[in-house]
């Protein structure tokens, strides 16, 4: 599956070259832009089947999203596993809030899905909110996972495709040393 999922990132144009600010901060002579590959629907559908009948296993209720990213993916992740599904956003002050009227009970079952994870950062601040609610993250799926496996977040980890990208503090990056100027294509920050 993993050179499918590599195959699909590339036809539909997903994997961008260039330099890049990644949501954590740092820089990547690669992304992965999600977006792109959702942009088709009998991909998302297709990607969705498969990663659900990696997560059935795990019981869930629910599926929650770190916004805005991951919001398709959890929405059709949600749909193959029969399951409802929500998604986190930022507030003003930063942090991962449940609005929009969606609701998480005590004792639910959650999977986290998110659309990339390197270092796992909004990933963390989710299972923090999941927790907080009295609810219990059961696993974590992910399209992408640029940690080539590295990332731990306490729980499963499944993912369509494990790469390895080198990433670079901005003060330690080549790219930036050489002048290039570096894009920030991802979601992080949007207000």
């Amino acid at each position: 599956m993993t050179d499918n999922v590599m195959q699909l990132f590339e036809q539909s144009g997903a994997v961008l070259h260039g330099h890049f600010i990644l949501t954590s901060g740092l820089h990547s002579d690669t992304y992965m832009q999600c977006a792109k590959l959702f942009e088709h629907g009998d991909i998302a559908e297709a990607l969705c089947k498969k990663a659900a009948d990696k997560l059935r296993k795990y019981n869930a209720d629910v599926i929650v999203s770190p916004a805005v990213g991951a919001i398709i993916f959890g929405y059709e992740l949600g749909k193959q596993l029969g399951l409802p599904n929500m998604f986190a956003e930022r507030e003003k002050d930063g942090n991962f809030a449940l609005r929009r009227g969606f609701e998480l009970k005590a004792g639910s079952k959650v999977i986290i899905a998110e659309n990339v994870v390197t270092t796992g950062g909004s990933v963390m601040e989710v299972i923090e909110l999941v927790k907080s609610l009295g609810a219990e993250v059961v696993a974590v799926a992910e399209v992408v996972d640029r940690s080539g496996g590295k990332v731990d977040f306490g729980v499963p980890n499944e993912s369509l495709l494990q790469i390895e990208v080198k990433t670079h503090k901005p003060e330690d990056c080549p790219m930036c040393k050489a002048g290039t100027v570096a894009v920030k294509p991802g979601s992080k920050g949007l207000k």
